[in-house]
């Protein structure tokens, strides 16, 4: 050996010393962090039927210090005094329940110690299961330090985000392209206001498996917090952007384009317009600006589907359900004066404030250009005047099990080729956690009758809204179903604020095999017509 070495060259010892010290410091890294994952006492809530991790279960103990478990389900412990301590943890989570002993305290003792490992088990209500929070840092915080393996990338959170709200994701150029609303950072208590953006795979194309999480690619700055990619020229004042579409201008180049809402406060706007994005740039311009008049043309929030009529296509959007559409290119849809709205009132400027009769006692339900759409408010209002019977109504399905009507406040409604159907899933104005309840409905055409509902998801005083089918994750030729939301303090009157979960985004995902749904599906009959397989609806069967 003695001489191999003689014959190196000093650039060829040099090197191999190097080697020898980057293998060290690599043994001494990965010991280090051994070493380090011992000092911990680690607990990891799982379902009872599946075994997965839970995440955003709350382990408190008597004396009131509190871990909130992480997307695997781990909370990492590290108290100096408890070692060798039976400790008891009061388990409490939205959605699942654990055992009561005879006192009626929900919640397990554990032999506490350095290096420890315990599981405990608990029992899932929700018909939709928990899988892992999105976006916002720490996701997989306690893994990491418990050295247990994570599924992302970043699996400390990317693009140096502290929270996110409500979230937009669309297809575009064979990726996926992720927008939200207002984000926050951890350098100051305001962070940005006008857009953030990442970028993902496709699951089989480079992507992760949705059961697993999403790698997020941000665009961002040169400090490496998220930088906004619609201030669009304003200098005060947030810009919220939705109804995100991609479609071919009149060069016939695929856009992606939205429409923007420029805020003084959260009700009142500004003005508004539609914004096409810049690949050169990775941001938005604006297209043109809208008068205020043709606001319903554009609902709030919206996740536009695309839809077939004979040989025409269209976009259908709606805060929840698709009220209003426009032909699906780009001369129609710059044009506020060719919308319609989906409407029952009679002719004239506004329409009368009743439902129009036909000659036969029916409700006359049409599409109308520069007419604006009924929605669930009106049809409640009806009902409570007389106008209405509750039968009649096309949004405002009932609660299977209550019998109640659920009024909906924002969601998304997509085509699922599993159930043959259009399916809702959307967020309850009101309810027993204001905005914190996610149903399921499901109808044969997107304009409804959508009449039965079944509640999927429950927060315990805890807002969770703005919720989004990701239809492009489906599994299982639609069985398995991906959806997300805002799960956030504000709104819910909860005093104390979840650590890291808050103001972030979460997702779930729902079996539509589960028996619980049986009440809530529409037998009978599928029309087709209106189907078609683009990007903004999904994977459906034309």
């Amino acid at each position: 050996m003695a001489g191999n070495g003689d014959r190196l060259s000093p650039i060829g010892r040099r090197r191999l010393c190097g080697l020898v010290l980057v293998v060290a410091l690599g043994i001494g890294l990965s010991a280090s962090r051994a070493d380090s994952s011992q000092a911990y006492f680690g607990i990891r809530v799982v379902d009872e039927a599946t075994g997965r991790g839970v995440p955003l279960v709350e382990l408190e103990t008597v004396n009131r210090l509190k871990w909130v478990t992480d997307s695997n389900g781990w909370a990492a412990i590290h108290e100096p005094g408890w070692g060798g301590q039976r400790v008891f943890f009061f388990v409490r989570s939205h959605g699942y329940e654990f055992p009561k002993d005879g006192f009626g305290f929900a919640g397990v003792a554990l032999e506490v110690g350095p290096g420890k490992r315990s599981v405990v088990k608990i029992k899932r209500i929700n018909v939709a299961e928990r899988l892992y929070r999105v976006t916002g840092e720490g996701i997989y915080r306690d893994s990491v330090l418990l050295g247990e393996p994570a599924p992302l990338a970043e699996p400390l959170g990317s693009g140096k985000v502290a929270g996110q709200d409500s979230v937009f994701a669309e297809l575009y150029r064979g990726k996926i392209y992720w927008f939200w609303g207002d984000t926050t950072r951890l350098s100051y208590p305001l962070g940005h206001f006008w857009m953030a953006a990442a970028v993902s795979e496709l699951p089989g194309k480079g992507g992760l498996d949705p059961d697993l999480g999403v790698n997020l690619r941000y665009f961002t700055s040169q400090d490496g917090f998220s930088r906004p990619v619609a201030r669009l020229g304003v200098e005060k004042g947030p810009i919220w952007a939705d109804g995100f579409v991609t479609l071919r201008d009149p060069s016939g180049q695929e856009r992606l384009v939205c429409h923007y809402a420029h805020m003084e406060s959260l009700t009142k706007m500004l003005d508004h317009g539609l914004a096409v994005f810049r690949d050169e740039k990775s941001e938005f311009e604006r297209l043109c600006e809208l008068d205020m008049k043709d606001r319903w043309c554009f609902p709030a929030q919206a996740h536009p589907i695309r839809c077939r009529q004979g040989d025409t296509e269209y976009f259908y959007s709606g805060e929840v359900f698709p009220n209003v559409r426009v032909k699906a290119d780009w001369h129609h849809y710059v044009d506020p004066k060719n919308y319609e709205g989906f409407t029952c009132r009679g002719d004239g400027e506004s329409g009368d404030d009743a439902p129009l009769r036909g000659p036969d006692g029916r409700i006359v339900w049409r599409w109308r250009r520069g007419a604006p759409p009924v929605d669930p408010a009106a049809e409640q209002k009806w009902i409570a005047a007389g106008l209405m019977k509750a039968e009649e109504a096309r949004f405002l399905p009932k609660d299977v099990d209550s019998g109640q009507p659920v009024l909906m406040h924002r969601g998304s409604v997509r085509w699922n080729p599993y159930r043959r159907r259009w399916m809702m899933i959307a967020v309850q104005q009101g309810g027993s956690s204001l905005l914190g309840e996610v149903w399921y409905s499901e109808a044969h055409e997107p304009t409804g009758p959508w009449r039965r509902a079944k509640k999927i998801v429950t927060h315990d005083r805890y807002s969770f809204y703005n919720p989004v089918h990701h239809s492009f994750f489906d599994q299982d030729g639609g069985k398995k179903i991906y959806f997300e939301g805002t799960y956030s303090q504000s709104f819910s009157g909860n005093a104390a604020a979840t650590p890291r979960y808050d103001y972030n985004q979460v997702m779930y995902r729902l079996d539509l095999d589960d028996p619980r749904l049986r009440l809530a599906r529409e037998e009978g009959p599928t029309d087709r017509a209106e189907v078609t397989a683009e990007r903004t609806s999904g994977p459906a069967d034309p």
